[in-house]
């Protein structure tokens, strides 16, 4: 394979990427109006640090339980068909949250109903990317859907604190989220073939609880996959800022406006980032992989200073844009993984990932409440950095991919699965 990699003009030529490019833009803007709304909603009522982030991480929380259980469907049915349908569920579950003077307990649970079939969507919309994107299309693709991912993040945010300041109703920022997913859902139907999974080798697929855990035993397996997805998942330490931006804001005398833009710093510096490494020739993306995500959390710990608003946001989007390195991992990881098990393994570690961005978020909020917000934020990055570099030894992670060879040297059936293919894929 060439070392050269293809050009952004060679993956915006493919009318089936910028369907998944375009879907998912338009979707990402109105989650964030959502999480903003949600955010200033739950402060306003409670006044409570702990409780805003613990709503906030509600968003993340879920795929613990139902990633397991749902990532695999998009391994056995058409992938076009299982994201529609999941777009059109959250449409619908979005659409409730609408309803004003819905009390917290209710909005709480409609939160985590929402969140549920994320993982569903994410496997079966990354599975499919590499079909869309063959060969050296794909890192530059994914590159690219990252960065703009993470662009609509930062319209989403400062425009849906913009409109809630403007407007005084967090309800028509959720009204904007429930659009978006039935635009998607859309989109995605009319846009795409129907991208039927390839089958397991062998031509079986175990029990139904066998099939839908063989995703997590066949990362297990493998040092190197496993260590890439803990990568990820560390990124849970890393994204605190986002739900404590509320009160760390009031903790530095900043109005509501200012949080829009705190909860953006990060996903700017992401932006660039990932725009820069997207393009990295492979060996250059192997060895930056764990460096960069060890300097990740460093700029998060210099918040313990409790820096002004403008130079928390300098520190904020550094962070952001150190944490590009999530591009590399998932890239890597995805590429690694084949076809028939594609959407399994990704829903493991994309769970992983919301999982750990949750449980971060939840227990910096209970941290926040027993020191200061700038305090949380700085043990969450020091100890994101310091997860970095074990991992990155464990796992060998920057060798030689020779030197560590793939799941399909050490099958499944050692780890009580049915059978095992051979290689190719990623994500989040």
């Amino acid at each position: 394979m060439s070392e050269r990699p293809a050009r952004y003009r060679d993956v915006l030529a493919v009318g089936e990427f910028r369907v998944l490019w375009l879907a998912q833009v338009q979707s990402r803007i109105g989650d964030q109006f959502a999480r903003v709304a949600l955010s200033l909603l739950v402060f306003d009522r409670t006044g409570s640090a702990g409780i805003t982030a613990l709503v906030y991480a509600m968003t993340l929380l879920p795929p613990l339980i139902t990633a397991p259980l749902l990532a695999g469907i998009a391994d056995r049915y058409s992938r076009r068909t299982v994201m529609a349908a999941t777009e059109l569920f959250r449409a619908a579950v979005s659409a409730l949250m609408i309803i004003p003077s819905l009390p917290l307990p209710v909005l709480a649970a409609l939160v985590l109903l929402v969140t549920c079939p994320q993982p569903l969507f994410s496997a079966a919309r990354t599975a499919t990317t590499p079909r869309v994107l063959p060969g050296p299309l794909f890192p530059v693709g994914q590159g690219l859907m990252t960065a703009t991912d993470n662009i609509a993040q930062i319209l989403g945010f400062t425009l849906g604190g913009a409109l809630v300041a403007a407007t005084g109703s967090p309800h028509l920022a959720l009204a904007v989220n429930t659009a978006t997913f039935a635009l998607s859902a859309l989109l995605l139907r009319w846009g795409l073939r129907p991208h039927v999974p390839d089958p397991e080798p062998g031509g079986r697929s175990g029990s139904r609880s066998g099939f839908a855990l063989a995703g997590i035993r066949y990362v297990a397996a493998d040092r190197r996959l496993l260590g890439l997805a803990s990568l990820t998942w560390i990124f849970g330490c890393f994204v605190v800022p986002e739900a404590l931006a509320a009160p760390y804001a009031a903790q530095i005398g900043a109005g509501e406006a200012a949080v829009g833009w705190l909860m953006a710093a990060d996903v700017i510096g992401a932006a660039v980032g990932t725009f820069l490494v997207a393009r990295f020739r492979p060996v250059l993306r192997r060895r930056l992989t764990v460096p960069l995500a060890a300097a990740t959390g460093l700029p998060l710990v210099a918040t313990v200073a409790v820096p002004d608003l403008p130079l928390t946001v300098a520190l904020w989007t550094l962070s952001g844009l150190l944490g590009a390195y999530m591009t590399l991992a998932q890239v890597a990881f995805t590429e690694r993984v084949p076809d028939g098990m594609r959407a399994r393994a990704i829903g493991f570690a994309a769970a992983g990932l919301q999982t750990a961005q949750g449980l971060g978020m939840a227990v910096a909020g209970v941290l926040a409440e027993a020191v200061t917000p700038a305090v949380a934020i700085a043990v969450c990055g020091a100890i994101g950095s310091a997860a970095a570099l074990g991992i990155g030894l464990y796992a060998r992670i920057g060798r030689d991919p020779a030197a560590v060879q793939p799941p399909a040297a050490a099958p499944l059936a050692k780890a009580g699965a049915a059978a095992v293919p051979t290689s190719a894929e990623r994500r989040d």
